[in-house]
């Protein structure tokens, strides 16, 4: 851990505990001076990037329009109330993903637009975010939280590696990223120094802390900090319930019932509180500063994923069964319609849930580049000759949304140029990256 980052960064401290505070008006917890003249900074830029596999409804994904008069298809339905703050991106794509199979080698480089290794080779590149996190890493105390609702799939398909399917973050192009499933652990990782099973809760070990920062800082800064506190107990409840509801999804078991207990793994049982749980630890992460890069794979591509919350989504003629992720999109109809929508409905929820924390003049939002993207335009078609990519937030206001930006009829589609460009947001210049040689200069 950086001790130069601690000498300038204010936390609350308890036993085996670190927790970084919010931003606040009357307290300089962003890295500046200690001055008391000098005005509390402006919060940091934000990258968070979520994925979901086999693209989206073949008619269905589109934009169009300006402003408050976009309109949207009926998969960005329920992100209508953000059409003033998104991009909607169209005609860009990665050369290399065309090579190979479909799913693993439009997968593993998602985020990188590297070459992938067929075979029992294991190699891509070194995605975008990673090249973020290597930057920020040593400034915050988790370089970058990679995230996941869907376990890896090991297997082998068309002579790729369905390791490629399960990651979209990569820390080097033989490495990716380590997926954190269980929620436990993702908030062990933002808040304890050394995760414990003895250690009952992250909040009443810095209640005393907390106590004595109360009497030093503002009224309104009270306030934000009571309400930041009551978010740490309220996702740590949450955690603690997790997996006592619900019902089983992403695999069927052959019983009807368990014949022995089932583990605490932590990992909660309902699809829809699984991926909320983490949005609202990824969330808490970037409000305490504890990281400024993420990633959150709500499915794997070829997903094996189910949707018991969406009792509509049935396999056509059998009311008993739930039909997996994969299958559905090659249905592309209304049923697919709906889990494009659950999905699109989980985004709407980050943004609202960014949009809700105040940072100066800004909000979390405004000071995140939130991107959503998947491997292929449609599942029924497998199509990746263009793929589906929106922008969310503002980007510390490097970002200006309310338009949609089309490509399809110009040479220059790569997908990596995009990337130059949010990663030059985040200042973090570079000639080139992956096949791009070019920055997006309209982003």
């Amino acid at each position: 851990m950086n001790q130069h980052w601690f000498s300038r960064r204010r936390f609350l401290r308890g036993l085996g505990v670190t927790m970084a505070l919010p931003w606040m008006e009357s307290l300089t917890v962003w890295g500046d001076s200690t001055a008391t003249s000098e005005p509390a900074s402006e919060a940091p830029i934000r990258l968070c990037v979520t994925f979901s596999g086999n693209g989206f409804h073949s008619k269905e994904w589109w934009a169009k329009g300006q402003g408050k008069q976009m309109e949207l298809g009926r998969v960005l339905g329920p992100l209508s109330d953000f059409r003033e703050r998104m991009i909607f991106v169209r005609g860009l794509y990665h050369e290399e993903a065309r090579k190979g199979n479909i799913h693993s080698s439009q997968t593993g480089n998602m985020l990188s637009g590297a070459p992938i290794a067929s075979g029992g080779e294991i190699r891509s590149g070194t995605s975008f975010d990673q090249v973020l996190a290597q930057t920020y890493g040593r400034t915050t105390k988790v370089p970058s939280l990679v995230l996941a609702c869907e376990t890896s799939n090991p297997s082998v398909h068309k002579n790729y590696s369905m390791l490629y399917s399960s990651h979209i973050s990569w820390s080097s192009p033989t490495t990716p990223t380590p997926l954190e499933l269980y929620p436990a652990l993702a908030f062990d990782r933002l808040f304890k120094d050394q995760a414990s099973p003895e250690d009952k809760s992250v909040l009443d070990a810095v209640l005393a802390d907390a106590k004595q920062l109360r009497q030093v800082i503002s009224h309104s800064d009270q306030l934000k900090l009571d309400e930041y506190l009551e978010s740490v107990r309220d996702v740590e409840k949450r955690i603690a319930d997790a997996g006592q509801r619900g019902q089983l999804q992403g695999w069927r078991p052959t019983l009807d019932q368990p014949n022995m207990d089932r583990p605490a793994d932590g990992i909660p049982q309902d699809i829809a509180e699984h991926i909320r749980l983490m949005i609202d630890i990824l969330v808490l992460g970037f409000q305490t500063d504890a990281t400024r890069i993420t990633t959150l794979k709500l499915n794997n591509d070829h997903s094996a994923l189910r949707f018991p919350n969406l009792p509509s989504v049935e396999q056509q003629g059998h009311g008993i069964d739930y039909m997996i992720h994969h299958l559905l999109s090659h249905s592309d109809g209304e049923d697919w319609l709906k889990v494009n929508q659950f999905f699109m409905e989980q985004i709407a929820y980050l943004a609202r849930k960014l949009d809700s924390i105040q940072e100066g003049s800004r909000t979390l939002l405004d000071n995140t580049m939130l991107m959503h993207c998947s491997s292929m335009m449609a599942g029924a078609l497998h199509n990746n000759d263009q793929l589906p990519v929106i922008l969310l937030g503002g980007g510390g206001g490097r970002l200006h949304g309310g338009r949609v930006l089309d490509y399809s009829d110009q040479s220059e589609r790569q997908l990596c140029r995009l990337f130059l460009s949010m990663m030059e947001k985040m200042d973090v210049r570079m000639d080139r990256f992956g096949d791009a040689t070019s920055r997006i200069e309209e982003v």
